[in-house]
């Protein structure tokens, strides 16, 4: 298999049958499921659907009606200050959450859903984004990775919520695939520090239904990724396209990640991909 250049990866059809997955599921949860422990931190059940309908509504108000975003007082000059911004914002919606009953949070999901997907679903291939993708370290992106990457948000937090409530994953491998092929767009960034001789290569395979391959390449003084791999790279590694979501995803204990791996060649090349992530931590 060659190197090929990465394409646009085009998420906008997901939205809808994803957000009807999720309202299926909500509406049959006993209550007791709605305050079990996910693998999102501090978060319950019920706080990660009130974060994903906090997102939803930031996409309609900022990029839809074109309301303007609250700004800090402060603005973040570093990666740990905007850090520090992120979770504030998401950390006060969901403390007032605590005011909402688990049906209207249901009621609040199906119609910010149903909104969402109706937004990107009529949203040009070629339109703006609403922010640069912080964690690919984009100052501007185009909008197709934009959306790909709330798209990552409504799947990967609909997941820790099935993980959470005993439910089923959710069915669909088209979804999965293109959550992993947005997510692996970090690695240049997370690798941005890592120094290696120019042609230095690390491939990463990924199996399951959803999988895929790319190589990370060191070109003269930047990482490249690309799908696909060439004999002679530098090291490689292998996992299964559930361990990819909750590696990048930060859903996986650090503890856990090396059994969970297959690695050959260099390892040194292997360790920065242990520490990427494709959300804002």
């Amino acid at each position: 298999m060659s190197l090929a250049p990465l394409q646009p990866i085009d998420t906008r059809p997901y939205f809808r049958p994803v957000a009807t997955e999720l309202v299926a599921m909500l509406r049959e949860l006993p209550s007791d499921a709605w305050n079990a422990p996910t693998v999102a931190g501090r978060w319950r059940v019920r706080d990660v659907v009130a974060h994903l309908i906090d997102v939803g509504l930031r996409r309609l108000s900022f990029h839809r009606d074109g309301h303007a975003p609250p700004a800090p007082g402060t603005p973040p000059r570093t990666d740990g200050e905007f850090v520090a911004f992120i979770n504030g914002l998401n950390r006060l919606w969901v403390e007032a959450a605590e005011r909402v009953s688990p049906p209207m949070l249901v009621e609040l999901s199906a119609l910010v859903g149903t909104g969402l997907a109706d937004f990107v679903e009529h949203f040009p291939d070629d339109g703006p984004a609403l922010f640069p993708v912080s964690w690919a370290g984009e100052t501007a992106s185009a909008g197709w990775f934009d959306l790909g990457r709330e798209f990552t948000e409504q799947w990967h937090h609909q997941a820790q919520i099935r993980e959470a409530v005993g439910a089923p994953p959710l069915r669909d491998p088209a979804w999965l695939r293109a959550v992993l092929a947005i997510a692996m767009r970090s690695l240049p960034h997370a690798y941005r520090d890592v120094d290696a001789e120019s042609g230095a290569a690390l491939a990463i395979e990924i199996a399951g239904a959803s999988g895929g391959t790319w190589t990370l390449r060191r070109d003269a003084e930047r990482w490249s990724l690309w799908t696909g791999a060439e004999p002679g790279d530098t090291a490689r590694i292998r996992m299964t396209d559930e361990t990819a979501w909750r590696l990048l995803f930060n859903a996986l204990p650090a503890d856990r990640v090396a059994g969970l791996l297959t690695v050959s060649g260099h390892a040194a090349l292997v360790a920065p991909l242990q520490r990427a992530r494709s959300v804002i931590v």
